[in-house]
């Protein structure tokens, strides 16, 4: 199964298509919305495919226009890739399965999507020269990994080592 994990933002959102099965990224990328909307629309995917978006949470704060447009922009997304599958996944689900604590940063989170595909930086990103299964990933991108991540480790039934399962 594939599954298309999101980082949306008001003006620009990221995207990592992850193989669930292979456990490798098929494919990532940040756009501007206007023209990935574009592309949802009229992308014609075959077989099993999943867009996991993640999802906006209140926590009793005040917050300003650029939540409210990410709100926006996330069900567009979501009307766009129709009738496709859609889920949603907040935040604090992703930090608690990456890094075990909802006080997680984004710091931590990739740190630990390092530690799940090289014991070091150098195997898991890599270099030009030495690419590594993370190489290219950048900014939101990242994001939109650890919402891919988590969605796969928890609809996959298996529990991959070093990860709590949830009950």
């Amino acid at each position: 199964m594939l599954v298309v994990g999101m980082d949306p933002g008001y003006e620009r959102s990221a995207i990592v298509t992850f193989n669930s099965v292979t456990q490798q990224i098929v494919g990532h990328s940040e756009d501007v919305n206007e023209s990935m909307l574009v592309d949802f629309r009229l992308a014609q995917n075959k077989g099993s495919v999943i867009l996991v978006i993640e999802k906006i949470e209140s926590f009793g704060m005040p917050v300003g226009r650029e939540t409210f447009e990410t709100v926006f922009w996330s069900g567009r997304f979501a009307e766009a890739w129709h009738p496709k599958r859609v889920e949603r996944i907040p935040r604090r689900q992703i930090k608690l399965h990456l890094c075990g604590h909802a006080r997680a940063t984004d710091s931590n989170i990739k740190q630990a999507i390092v530690d799940r595909f090289g014991p070091s930086t150098e195997k898991a990103i890599g270099r030009k020269a030495t690419p590594g299964p993370l190489y290219g990933i950048k900014q939101h991108c990242w994001a939109a990994l650890a919402v891919a991540l988590t969605w796969s480790d928890q609809h996959s039934g298996k529990v991959r080592p070093g990860v709590r399962p949830e009950f």
